[in-house]
This record gives structure tokens, sequence and C-alpha cells, in this order.
């Protein structure tokens, strides 16, 4: 069992795992919540929690969750940018403490871009900072900016560069660290429609050449039925787990199970668990 939540029953689909340990436990949260201190003689602010997941090794997991439901507190918690105010936070069996474990990247919604640093530079800026050698670097740059079609582009800057080609900048400066889990929060959500499909081709092909645990926050329900094998579906704030769907697509996919019969099935299911948490949020009634 994978998230211990409130959990609503869910018809699951056989998975396709990718290898003999798909079912290990990578990174492990118990019960977390995160509490803000009150300002100004303000009661204090329940964002998150509790919440328990297990992210299983070299699976594509989404959260979706109406707006302010505590879904980018979630991924700060596991990264160690957020620490928690209760329960606890494991990485590969490690307790996550208030920095970035070794071993995880983090993508943010935001061009995380350095103006001033061409995008070989910028790709490689990771790698260098953790003291890895010039020329692991180089190779590593190479073979991340050549993986995101961005080869040709190694000397430009990122205010040469479309926002699609800046994210996959900063893609390829997560690639270079070489990680184990990757945390994506909204990394698309300022592309257009047609932009964010091919960035999820991009992103289930780096997953797949990697092996990488992914964990995706998004607001989309569909690019998080595209991508994901699990989709778990939060409540309003403060969230916690309501349901995890199992997609079962296999790992050979792309944009084109949108075609999928069951890609409409699933996104209505998503909804249909979404809906009356998405009006909480707004603070309405069904």
């Amino acid at each position: 069992m994978s998230v211990l939540s409130r959990r609503t029953k869910i018809s699951v689909v056989s998975r396709d795992p990718a290898s003999q340990d798909a079912e290990r436990v990578q990174a492990r949260l118990t019960d977390v919540t995160r509490i803000y201190p009150g300002a100004a003689g303000k009661p204090p602010f329940h964002a998150l929690g509790p919440v328990s997941l297990e992210l299983r090794a070299g699976e594509f997991f989404s959260v979706v969750g109406p707006s302010g439901c505590g879904k980018s507190t979630l991924l700060d918690v596991l990264a160690g940018l957020n620490p928690a105010s209760g329960g606890t936070v494991e990485f590969e069996g490690n307790p996550v403490g208030r920095e970035v474990p070794d071993g995880v990247a983090v993508v943010f919604q935001e061009d995380a871009s350095f103006p001033w640093l061409n995008v070989f530079d910028n790709a490689a800026f990771a790698a260098r900072r953790a003291g890895v050698a010039e020329n692991e670097v180089r190779e590593r740059v190479d073979h991340a900016l050549s993986f995101m079609g961005l080869k040709s582009f190694a000397r430009a800057y990122p205010a040469q560069l479309s926002g699609g080609m800046r994210q996959r900048v900063c893609i390829a400066r997560a690639m270079c660290v070489r990680p184990r889990l990757m945390l994506l929060d909204e990394p698309f959500g300022a592309l257009d429609q047609q932009t964010r499909l091919l960035m999820g081709d991009e992103m289930l092909k780096l997953w797949r050449d990697t092996g990488a645990t992914v964990m995706l926050i998004t607001h989309s329900i569909d690019e998080a039925v595209l991508l994901s094998d699990r989709i778990g579906v939060m409540s309003a704030c403060p969230g916690r787990f309501i349901a995890t769907i199992e997609t079962g697509w296999t790992r050979l996919r792309d944009s084109k199970i949108a075609l999928d019969p069951r890609f409409g099935e699933l996104t209505a299911q998503v909804w249909g668990l979404l809906r009356d948490e998405a009006l909480k949020a707004l603070g309405s009634r069904p």
C-alpha cells in the first residue's frame, strides 16, 4: 500500500515494471505535516497533511490537486527545502534534513537558467558545484544537450531561447548530476499546450534513459494521465491524498496515448475525484 491517508478505492490495471526492483521503495513520507507559524497575531496555517507516500524506484508519479492544496509544499519537504512540522521523510532509507540529498534533483516552474551563462555553462553548473571533474562534466553536458536537442545552442544565452528551450536547459542541468530521484514542480506550466505535449515526450524519454524515479507536480490532469505510472490525487488544503490511480501504461509511451480510449476514462476518473475538492478550494459548494 503506497498512499496511507484517506484513500478512495480505485480499480487498478496491471503495471509494466521496468525492472525486478520496480516495487522497491526509494522515497517515503510518513504522516508528514507542514504548519506555518501565524503572522501578526494570526493563527498558524496548516498547509499540508498528514500525508504518507511511498515512491517506487524507477516509477513516474504525478501529484494533482486544487490550487493551494500544498502540492509544492509536499515537493519542497521531500527535497529538503522546507522542513516537515511532523512525521518523517526518507530518501533511500536515510532521513531527509534541511538540504537536498545527494542523488535528488529539482526542476521548478520558474525559469531558473542563469542569464549571464551560456547554455553549456548553465547545464554544467550543478555538476561543477558538486565537484565533478571537468572532463566528466563535459561528457555529461554533451550527452544532456544532445539528448534535449540543444547541442547546436551550446554557446547561446537564455535570452536567445524560447521558454520551452530554457526549461530544457534546466532539465539538462538536472540530468548532469545523474539524479536517482527527479522532482518536477510544474516545469511546463508556463508553456502552451502543444509545447507541453512535446516537452512531456522529452520527459518520458529522459525518464527511460536515466532510470530515475520522477515525481511531477502539475495542475494539468491531461499531463498527469499522459506521463504517469501512478497519479496521487490531493484534497483541498490542508492537502492529503484521497486516492492513487494506476494508469496501466507501458513504459514505452508518448503523447499518442491521448488517442487511447482509456486516456479519456482516466482523465474523467481523476476529475471526478478532484471536482469537489476544487470547489472547496474556491469556497463553493457542489
